[in-house]
C-alpha cells in the first residue's frame, strides 16, 4: 500500500510533482496535435481514412519509450559478457529442437534462398528465444510516440506510416501488434519496413504473420537474409589461432586479404589445422583483445551485420549456428575481463586526446576511432597493438576502474533497432 508523506517531505516534493504534471499535460497536448498531423499524412500517402482515424484514436503516448531512447548503459559491454548470455546450452539444444520440428520447412528454405537450417534457427534464438518472448509494448502507440518526439521523427514517421500499412494490407489487428519499444516485431524482430518489403506468406494462409506464424517467419527471414546479400554455400567465418609474433594493426575490415595470405602469414584453424588455399577474402576480428579468441569473417559476416550492425552479434549468431549444426565451442576461454563503465571509456578517451592520439569528442563509446587511437598509443608504449582497452593500457592511462565488479554481471542491453565477390568455393569456407 502506497506510503503518505510527511508534511515536510510532501511540501519538498511539490516543486517536482508540479514539473512531471506540466511536462505530462504538455507531452499530451503536443502528442494530441501530433496525432492530427499524422493522420492527414496518413492518409495523403494512401491509408484509408476511415482507417486512420480508427487507429490514432486509439493511440496512447508512451513516455517509456522516451525514457528508454534517453537511457544509455552505466557500463559497455564486452564481448565475454555478449556472448556468455547469448550462446547458451538452453539455445543450442532448443535450436536443434526446433531444426528437427521444422526440418523439412528448412530444406525448403534452403533450396530456395540459399540459407542453411542452423542459420535461421540462430537468428530466431538471438532475436527472440525461438518466440518465446517477442516484446510487450503496443507498437503502433511506440512508433507514434518516437514519431512526435523531435530527435528522430523523420525515420519514426515513415516507420509509423509503413506500420499502419502494413495493419492495412495484412488485415492486422492494432491490439496484437506487440512488440519491442522501438517498433521491431514478430518471431524475427522486424521493424515495419522490412516487414512490408520481406515478409513472406510462407504458410499459404493469405496473411503474412509474423506474430502467430513460425512458417512465416522463418520463410521472412530466409528472404530477408537472400535480399541482404547472403551468399549461398559459404559459412559466416570460424575461430582461428593466431601466431604469436602475429601484427594486430592487420585486424579489422579495412585489412581485408585472401585466406591463402592469412595462411601465409601463419594464421590456422582453432584446431590447428591449416587455414586452406582459397583466394575470398577475409578479414581478422579480436572482439576482446590478444587474451580472447580470434575470428576470421567472410562475406556472410557482413551479411548478418546488415541485419545487426554489430561485431559481437554477427560472431554470436554464427558460433550459435555452427553449435545447433553440431560443432564444438570455442577452443579459446574468454578472458574475465573487468566491467568498464561509460565514465571509465569517456576518461580513456580524454587522456588518449590529451597524449596525441586523437580519438574525437569522448563519448564512452569504443568505436573505430578509439580503436584506432588505443593502438597507435599501443605502438608508442612498445605494448601489443591489439587497440583493446585492457587494463595494461588503462593503468597506464591513469584511468581507475571500480573493483569487485564483473563484465559478466553487466545486464545486456537491448537492441532496437535492425537493418534497415565471386568466391571460389573451398573446404574452408563452405557451410
Amino acid at each position: 500500500m502506497p506510503q503518505k508523506l510527511s508534511g515536510g517531505l510532501r511540501a519538498s516534493c511539490l516543486p517536482l510533482l508540479a514539473a512531471l504534471s506540466s511536462f505530462s499535460a504538455t507531452s499530451a497536448e503536443t502528442f494530441l496535435e501530433c496525432k492530427s498531423r499524422l493522420t492527414e499524412q496518413a492518409v495523403s500517402e494512401g491509408v484509408d481514412r476511415a482507417t486512420a482515424e480508427s487507429v490514432f484514436a486509439k493511440l496512447q503516448y508512451q513516455p517509456r519509450v522516451i525514457e528508454l531512447d534517453r537511457s544509455q548503459p552505466e557500463f559497455v559491454q564486452t564481448f565475454p559478457g555478449y556472448f556468455s548470455k547469448r550462446v547458451t546450452d538452453w539455445r543450442v539444444n532448443k535450436g536443434k529442437e526446433m531444426y528437427a520440428k521444422h526440418k523439412d520447412l528448412l530444406k525448403q528454405l534452403n533450396d530456395k534462398y540459399g540459407v542453411p537450417p542452423h542459420y535461421l534457427m540462430a537468428f530466431w534464438g538471438l532475436e527472440t528465444n525461438f518466440g518465446s518472448y517477442k516484446g510487450k509494448m503496443p507498437v503502433l502507440d511506440s512508433l507514434a510516440t518516437l514519431a512526435c518526439d523531435p530527435r528522430r521523427a523523420t525515420y519514426f514517421t515513415q516507420e509509423l506510416l509503413v506500420a499502419i500499412k502494413l495493419l492495412q494490407r495484412e488485415s492486422l489487428s492494432q491490439e496484437a501488434m506487440v512488440g519491442s519499444w522501438a517498433g521491431a516485431m514478430g518471431h524475427t524482430q522486424f521493424m515495419p519496413s522490412a516487414y512490408t518489403n520481406y515478409a513472406i506468406d510462407g504458410d499459404g494462409d493469405g496473411q503474412a504473420n509474423l506474430w502467430d506464424s513460425e512458417v512465416d517467419a522463418l520463410t521472412s527471414a530466409a528472404n530477408f537474409l537472400a535480399n541482404l546479400g547472403w551468399k549461398p554455400g559459404f559459412r559466416w567465418g570460424r575461430e582461428i589461432q593466431l601466431p604469436e609474433n602475429f601484427d594486430y594493426r592487420l585486424s579489422g575490415y579495412s585489412n581485408r586479404r585472401p585466406i591463402t595470405e592469412w595462411a601465409e602469414l601463419g594464421i590456422m584453424k582453432a584446431d590447428g589445422e591449416p587455414l586452406g588455399n582459397a583466394d575470398i577474402d577475409a578479414y581478422v576480428v579480436v572482439p576482446a583483445g590478444h587474451k580472447g579468441p580470434a575470428f576470421l569473417a567472410y562475406h556472410n559476416f557482413r551479411t548478418i551485420m546488415r541485419w545487426n550492425n554489430s561485431e559481437f552479434y554477427a560472431i554470436a549468431v554464427g558460433h550459435l549456428a555452427d553449435r545447433i549444426a553440431g560443432k564444438p565451442p570455442l577452443v579459446a576461454d574468454l578472458p574475465d575481463l573487468p566491467a568498464y563503465s561509460r565514465d571509465n571509456i569517456i576518461e580513456l578517451q580524454k587522456a588518449l586526446n590529451a597524449t596525441g592520439h586523437d580519438v574525437g569528442k569522448p563519448d564512452g563509446i569504443i568505436g573505430p576511432a578509439t580503436r584506432a587511437g588505443i593502438r597507435d598509443y599501443q605502438i608508442a608504449n612498445d605494448m601489443i597493438a591489439d587497440g583493446f582497452p585492457g587494463l595494461t593500457v588503462m593503468a597506464s592511462l591513469g584511468v581507475e576502474l571500480a573493483k569487485d565488479k564483473q563484465a559478466n554481471d553487466v545486464p545486456e542491453a537491448p537492441s532496437d533497432e535492425k537493418a534497415s565477390e565471386s568466391d571460389k568455393t573451398d573446404s574452408d569456407t563452405k557451410v
